[in-house]
């Protein structure tokens, strides 16, 4: 597990748990899933945008602010990030294997 990421939900779980007068974080939960989830809406939009900018600089950024609102939201669903691990291994060992990912199609 990545420690920074490790540590970033644990503060985050954190705040959860012991709320703190002005955080950031506790705000969100304190507004609940329908924030978070439009948080988390606009930073990946703000990301496909530094993407499409081509500034690697902002896009890093966004990306990290993505992945905080991300991890926020696994907080408030209770998912560790364990589970997401798990299913990230899984993942990673099914590489080079296309039949087994599913298909969408994105025509419709």
């Amino acid at each position: 597990m990545n420690e920074t990421l490790q540590g970033l939900y644990e503060v985050i779980k954190g705040r959860q748990e012991n709320p703190q007068e002005g955080s950031y974080t506790c705000y969100l939960f304190e507004k609940g899933l329908d924030k978070i989830l439009k948080k988390c809406g606009e930073e990946c939009s703000e990301m496909i945008i530094a993407a499409k900018n081509m500034d690697n600089d902002e896009l890093k950024n966004e990306i990290s602010d993505l992945v905080y609102h991300v991890l926020v939201l696994m907080a408030q669903q209770n998912l560790s990030l364990e589970e997401v691990e798990e299913v990230l291994e899984q993942r990673r060992q099914k590489i080079g294997n296309l039949k087994q990912f599913h298909v969408s199609d994105h025509n419709t």
